[in-house]
């Protein structure tokens, strides 16, 4: 039977050290706490983007939806357009009912006219569904800054942790302010 055998290390001591001492360290505690709270804030504002990026996404599909029935109902209108171009050359024709073919002209730039306004409304919609589109990719890179924010300052949180210098961690803070002040701007849609 093998015994295994344990190598403490420099954290193992220290671990050990305080709790035989009874006493944290409230310097860590107080970092540790902060980054708890900075990672759950990355995590609600990498949600909020990533949402944002979906409402841009599906927005921008609906714009491209709206420009193809556009199309379609441009391609429509030269349709009736080009019948409509037919009954009026069958008019001047000699021996036809002229009388029946200018009332189907007629009736072709009547459609016209109605198929003219579906395209226009469709064409209205693509603008307004692509301007919403634009707006929500703003609103995802302003989400993603303030994650990339607070990750850096996650990161100062570490550095700061195992240099245990103060003025570092006043940068974290600063740096994470940032990301609050980014997310907040997101949220109020600015």
């Amino acid at each position: 039977m093998s015994e295994g055998f344990h190598v403490h290390g420099a954290h193992d001591h220290a671990l050990e050290h305080a709790a035989e001492a009874g006493h944290a360290d409230r310097f860590a505690g107080r970092i540790a706490v902060m980054t708890a709270i900075l990672s759950t804030a990355g995590a609600v504002f990498g949600y909020q983007g990533g949402a944002t990026q979906n409402e841009a996404l599906l927005l921008k599909n609906e714009a491209a939806i709206h420009k193809t029935e556009a199309a379609n109902q441009w391609a429509y209108y030269q349709a009736k357009g080009q019948k409509q171009a037919i009954a009026e050359l069958t008019a001047q024709l000699p021996g036809v009912d002229q009388a029946a073919a200018r009332r189907e002209a007629q009736r072709y730039a009547a459609e016209k006219e109605v198929i003219r306004q579906k395209a226009d409304a469709q064409e209205q919609a693509a603008r307004q569904a692509d301007e919403a589109s634009e707006a929500a990719v703003h609103h995802h890179h302003r989400w993603a800054q303030a994650v990339v924010a607070i990750q850096v300052s996650i990161a100062l949180a570490a550095i700061t942790l195992l240099s245990r210098r103060r003025w570092l961690q006043a940068v974290s803070y600063g740096v994470a302010t940032v990301g609050g002040i980014l997310a907040a701007l997101a949220a109020l849609h600015l």
